[in-house]
């Protein structure tokens, strides 16, 4: 068993929230790597400070030559680096207890210093916008350090494409305050406005049914019953106010498709997509070739039924436990996991691993007063930092090594690019997080035990890709298919918006799901619909590409690996200096090819079929 790996003596997650000084500072996270202390905080606020002012002097020169345009991007790329330590000090450290108020009055003061470093830049564009294209890739090539920055420079002059005149982008400007309330009225009506009900379990425990506790009861209730009093008592309460919700999701549809017009695309989806060179074709196959590869996704849910011993099944039966499991993975056993899991990427990527781990990089524990969830911090001009709130559960362990993946990112992406192209996209980042994800459960199932121990591992991976794939696309199709309406001026109702539903749940879950009147309303509580149009997709395209590249990397050939690994390194190293399409195809992904969306599906579908064995 995986409990035979771990040491009596490891320290496990605190039992009792503590303070924050109560820990032991090796589970604490060494912010000195930004600054030594707040004097040396302070200096480097004015320093930036200074240099916002001092940078005014470019204004109205950049048509000087090569020369002026270089120190005026290298400037402005030495305040951007700074700016990330001034920044990252102050919030992280209110992270640590967001009860802190002297803290966050720091925080905010570089909030408001950043707003007027934005204004300050402002003109900063426009005015590189008015030298001919042509002029400005002879300076690149007549000149090194400005060549560096050719990707840069001509994504400017590429997304001008879309870019209306001075009077256009005023009056563009002016209709975002409108566009802003369809979504703030979510927000206020799905939460503020909320009224949950209270429901009774067969326990005789009375619980209110947030979204926050009706994942749990979902997760944790063994009576069907019970799951099934919380499904319908928080979906009734949405679906008292159906009407308002479509029309809210109306408004937000009409906004994408009023900008989409007015900077001349021809779809929102074309919108949504330009900004880092995506092809439609992208989200268009996905789609298509998710519902191709339904089969072991229902298969999954069918196996869920017979375990459970159900005679209906309904979305509401999809979260609980096949086997119940009270394992407990202490950090300190877990840590040797991960750094054995990262292997077939290298001993340098494993060092790098165990560097953060030494170098007090993660902050583990829960405290009174901590942010909650986790992340990873890319603190330019330092080292990544990683929040948790590590609990010894099976969760917290992945969750660990997919913050991990970030932060590793971030550590090869800034090693190897200059600072401009440092950063990347979410489109790419999601892909390093989930492939650690994948190596690890290889790992945990290859040094599992017994049956029920594979079985937990086993459905934890299933339900990842449940979750990030299957549901996703489901959702992206969902968008896609409401925003045609509104392209095509069909008109948008309650009935409308839960057809398109309902139909989706055929066309992904088919006989796998019993027949049940409040699924099909399910798009009026999914919050991204609303806040962040055309954005799930690409959790799925990341989740597809970790598919394709695990492929590789676990190639029948050393030599087959070895260069797999080499390209997938290599992406990591890119940041930001390509467009995501192109910088995943030179690791060997091609999202616009059926075959890399088919590798999730052959990937769930050897899943479920190792379940099914283990289940028996």
């Amino acid at each position: 068993m995986i409990a035979s790996m771990v040491s009596p003596a490891s320290p496990s997650a605190p039992t009792v929230v503590p303070e924050r000084q109560a820990l032991d500072p090796k589970y604490t996270w060494d912010l000195t790597s930004i600054f030594p202390d707040w004097p040396a905080w302070e200096t480097a606020f004015a320093d930036l400070d200074a240099g916002i002012e001092a940078y005014k002097k470019y204004e109205g020169t950049l048509g000087q030559g090569p020369e002026q345009l270089r120190r005026a991007l290298k400037d402005r790329d030495a305040l951007d680096q700074l700016s990330y330590r001034v920044w990252y000090y102050p919030a992280l450290q209110y992270d640590e207890d967001q009860r802190n108020n002297t803290i966050n009055a720091r925080r905010q003061r570089v909030q408001l210093l950043f707003a007027r470093w934005q204004q300050a830049m402002s003109w900063f564009q426009p005015e590189l916008l008015k030298l001919p294209l042509a002029t400005v890739r002879e300076w690149m090539a007549a000149s090194a350090e400005l060549a560096v920055y050719r990707f840069a420079v001509e994504e400017v002059f590429r997304l001008q494409a879309h870019v209306l005149d001075e009077q256009g982008e005023k009056l563009l400007s002016l209709s975002g305050r409108l566009g802003g309330v369809p979504k703030d009225s979510y927000a206020a009506l799905s939460t503020a406005d909320a009224r949950f009900p209270t429901v009774t379990l067969s326990t005789g425990e009375s619980v209110q049914v947030s979204y926050g506790q009706y994942r749990k009861l979902l997760a944790t209730c063994r009576e069907q019953g019970d799951r099934k009093k919380a499904y319908e008592a928080l979906y009734d309460t949405y679906i008292g106010t159906l009407n308002t919700y479509a029309a809210l999701y109306n408004g937000v549809m009409q906004g994408d498709w009023f900008e989409a017009r007015a900077r001349g695309y021809q779809t929102t989806l074309d919108a949504a997509l330009f900004g880092n060179a995506i092809p439609t074709s992208v989200v268009e196959n996905l789609i298509r070739e998710a519902k191709n590869g339904v089969a072991p996704f229902r298969r999954y849910h069918q196996l869920r039924k017979r375990v459970l011993g159900l005679a209906d099944y309904y979305v509401c039966d999809a979260f609980v436990p096949l086997v119940d499991s009270d394992e407990r993975y202490r950090y300190e056993d877990v840590l040797d996991w991960i750094i054995e899991a990262v292997a077939p990427l290298g001993p340098e990527y494993q060092a790098r691993v165990r560097k953060a781990f030494a170098g007090r990089w993660i902050d583990v524990y829960e405290n009174q007063g901590k942010r909650s969830g986790a992340y990873s911090a890319p603190v330019y001009g330092a080292n990544p930092y990683m929040l948790l709130n590590y609990n010894d559960t099976l969760d917290a362990v992945f969750t660990l090594a997919h913050e991990l993946g970030h932060s590793m990112h971030t550590l090869l992406s800034q090693e190897a690019q200059p600072f401009v192209y440092s950063g990347y996209t979410i489109f790419v980042a999601e892909v390093p997080s989930t492939l650690n994800e994948a190596l690890l459960l290889e790992l945990m199932l290859a040094r599992a035990k017994t049956r029920e121990e594979r079985a937990v591992l086993l459905q934890h991976a299933i339900d990842n890709i449940v979750g990030t794939f299957y549901n996703q696309v489901l959702f992206a199709d969902f968008e896609l298919a409401a925003h045609r309406l509104v392209e095509t001026d069909q008109p948008i109702t309650s009935e409308t918006l839960s057809a398109i539903y309902q139909r989706l749940l055929g066309e992904y879950w088919g006989e796998a799901l019993s027949p049940d009147s409040r699924a099909q309303h399910t798009w009026a509580r999914i919050p991204h619909f609303f806040q962040s149009p055309y954005y799930v997709y690409q959790y799925a395209t990341c989740f597809a590409s970790t598919a394709k590249l695990m492929e590789e990397i676990g190639g029948a050939s050393n030599a087959t690996r070895a260069a797999a690994v080499a390209r997938y390194l290599d992406l990591l190293r890119s940041g930001g200096s390509d467009h995501p399409m192109t910088l995943l195809k030179r690791a060997g992904v091609d999202l616009a090819q059926p075959d890399t969306v088919r590798a999730v599906v052959a990937q769930l579908d050897g899943l479920v079929t190792r379940l099914e064995a283990e289940l028996g």
